[in-house]
């Protein structure tokens, strides 16, 4: 196994519902070291960007809608195959899908508000992770 790091956001809809530290506790109790974390409220033009490659499908705007219209939580997590095993604990995109147990399971409402994001390739961790936390924002490994 490698060590490796993955972006997980903490969604509009958790962040709500207070949430948040439920979350990150079952993120901790799953082996995760927390390397850097913040809230923030995205603007229109930061989510945009963020979602890019999802710009010409239907859903797009909806998507950028949904997560400005309050903050989200963006926490880089660290560990043995993070990102698969961080993908594992979210569960399915779709909660009703969702395996028992996992965070999407328990805390998504539906597709859109599933509470949490979690990088789908150690490549798109890399870029994830360096468009909420650039430069030196983020723990060294230890």
């Amino acid at each position: 196994m490698a060590l490796e790091r993955t972006l997980c956001i903490v969604k509009p809809d958790a962040v709500e519902r207070r949430t948040c530290g439920v979350i990150l506790q079952r993120v901790e109790e799953g082996g995760f070291k927390i390397r850097a974390l913040k809230m923030i409220r995205l603007g229109r033009l930061e989510a945009e960007g963020f979602y890019d490659v999802h710009r010409h499908r239907p859903f797009f705007g909806e998507l950028v809608q949904f997560m400005t219209r309050s903050p989200v939580v963006v926490a880089v997590l660290e560990r043995d195959s993070a990102v698969r095993v961080w993908r594992e604990l979210m569960g399915a995109t779709d909660p009703a899908k969702a395996a028992p147990g996992t965070i999407r399971k328990e805390f998504g409402s539906n597709v859109g508000e599933n509470a949490t994001h979690g990088s789908d390739s150690l490549d798109n961790a890399q870029r994830e992770i360096a468009y909420f936390f650039p430069g030196v924002e983020v723990s060294p490994v230890a």
